[in-house]
């Protein structure tokens, strides 16, 4: 755990208390601060109160007593509209802050020559396999590393900092919203495209949450921006009109304004360095070949030779649900991207094979896959399920599809079209969906589909 300085002595109120939201009343009380926590559900009452936090009513409470207030990500800041605690913060004078706030003003409160390094990642798709792999990088390479944030472990449930150390942190934009003084060493945005814009108010407001991963930078440290699309390559404008350093990463052939580098499957330029991907087996199409740029930088960034970047990068093991080659049966592959839970994330997955077996569906997000059509002819069939599956079937027409329904008769019935029509084949779960309609999350929905094709007898992708 990372204590939080600053607020000794000082009543501070923590509501939410999910994982964020207990780890950092714990940091804070163990920084020497008065932690005060409420929640709307009884069970994390429970559990605070278990650990002898002390449990107040936030709804009547006499908030000019509160020096801050630590607010969880899933309550909204601004929209649709604040959350109530946010509006009585807001009415006492009260800082609204979040748990990447805290784990900079930990940092913040060190001397500069024990302050750990810092990577942070932010993006609409691809974050939690950059996060991973540059992560896997650096450690592979010797180095003490500690990675989570909005993947795997709380940031202020991480170790301690050491002088040596490299945090390596993966942030949403809920988590930006509520930050002020976080400054990475290096910064990453992968890519920028619509998403959580109820929450933001917009695109525009989006796109500003994201940026504040940089506002607090100072020249001395390396932003790192996708710009395949228009709103990456205005954060770039933006940071370069600051004097910041900034590296920027192009998913085509095509040049490339001011330093940066380009990637496209199989291959990542660097300068003067050629890098051949094809045989980096867990990083499969453009958007996998984006993440490795953002690593190979970040790893020279912080003194890795380029032969230490490669292997790296060569022999990432993957990450579970994104992209990840589940098992093999015969000549057919499953590829598990529960974590496509949105159109854009969808097209990079499908833009990897020349054809699928696409299965798809769930909750959908606005504009539902009709963003997916010019890769309708990579879809050999698509297999429905969920909410959508009406309404997708509708957008596909003429492609070849079936109302499968529930994930075990997708995966059978996909399995037995891929068989039947010979050679090697790809079956891939890439739902362009949220799962909530019959899953509580991706990662159920991903090791559902994990359990249906294994029950088929396919043999794990490790095993082959």
């Amino acid at each position: 755990m990372i204590p939080v300085p600053g607020f000794e002595g000082r009543r501070v109120a923590v509501f939410g208390l999910g994982r964020s939201g207990i780890t950092a009343a714990r940091a804070l009380e163990a920084g020497g601060a008065l932690p005060v926590l409420w929640d709307d559900g009884v069970s994390g009452r429970m559990q605070a109160e278990a650990e002898g936090f002390s449990l107040e009513d936030l709804t009547v409470a006499d908030w000019s007593s509160f020096d801050a207030l630590v607010i969880s990500p899933g309550a909204p800041l601004t929209h649709p509209k604040p959350h109530w605690t946010v509006d009585k913060a807001h009415e006492a004078g009260v800082p609204v802050i979040g748990d990447i706030e805290l784990f900079a003003r930990a940092l913040d409160a060190l001397p500069s020559d024990e302050r750990p390094r810092v990577v942070a990642i932010t993006g609409t798709n691809g974050k939690s396999t950059t996060t991973a792999l540059i992560a896997s990088v650096l450690k592979r390479a010797g180095l003490k590393v500690h990675m989570g944030g909005n993947i795997g472990i709380g940031v202020l449930a991480l170790p301690k900092p050491t002088p040596k150390a490299v945090y390596v942190i993966e942030v949403s934009s809920y988590q930006l919203d509520l930050t002020t003084s976080f400054k990475p060493d290096v910064a990453i945005l992968t890519n920028v495209s619509p998403d959580h814009l109820d929450r933001h108010g917009g695109m525009e407001g989006y796109v500003k949450a994201k940026t504040r991963l940089f506002q607090a930078m100072s020249d001395q440290s390396l932003a790192l921006i996708g710009v395949d699309e228009d709103w990456g390559q205005g954060v770039a404008d933006l940071l370069n009109l600051r004097g910041l350093r900034v590296e920027t990463v192009k998913t085509s052939n095509a040049p490339i304004q001011g330093h940066g580098l380009l990637a496209w499957p199989g291959h990542l330029s660097v300068t003067d360095v050629e890098i051949d991907l094809s045989t980096a087996r867990s990083l499969p199409g453009r958007h996998n070949a984006q993440n490795a740029a953002m690593a190979y930088a970040t790893a020279r960034e912080l003194g890795l030779s380029h032969q230490q970047a490669l292997d790296g990068i060569l022999n990432f093991p993957g990450l579970a649900h994104r992209m990840e080659a589940v098992a093999r049966l015969g000549s057919v592959r499953f590829i598990n991207d529960s974590k496509g839970t949105n159109a854009d994330a969808a097209y990079q997955a499908l833009a990897s094979y020349p054809t699928s077996y696409w299965i798809a569906g769930g909750v959908a997000k606005e504009g539902g896959i009709e963003p997916l059509r010019p890769l309708f002819g990579h879809v050999a069939k698509a297999y429905l399920i969920g909410q959508a599956a009406e309404d997708f079937a509708a957008t596909l027409s003429d492609v070849p599809h079936v109302i499968a329904g529930t994930m075990e008769r997708a995966v059978v019935m996909a399995a037995a079209d891929a068989a039947a029509a010979g050679g090697e084949q790809v079956v891939l779960l890439s739902p362009a969906c949220a799962s909530f309609d019959q899953f509580p999350d991706f990662e159920v929905r991903g090791e559902a589909f994990r359990a249906a094709v294994l029950g088929l007898g396919a043999k794990p992708e490790a095993a082959t």
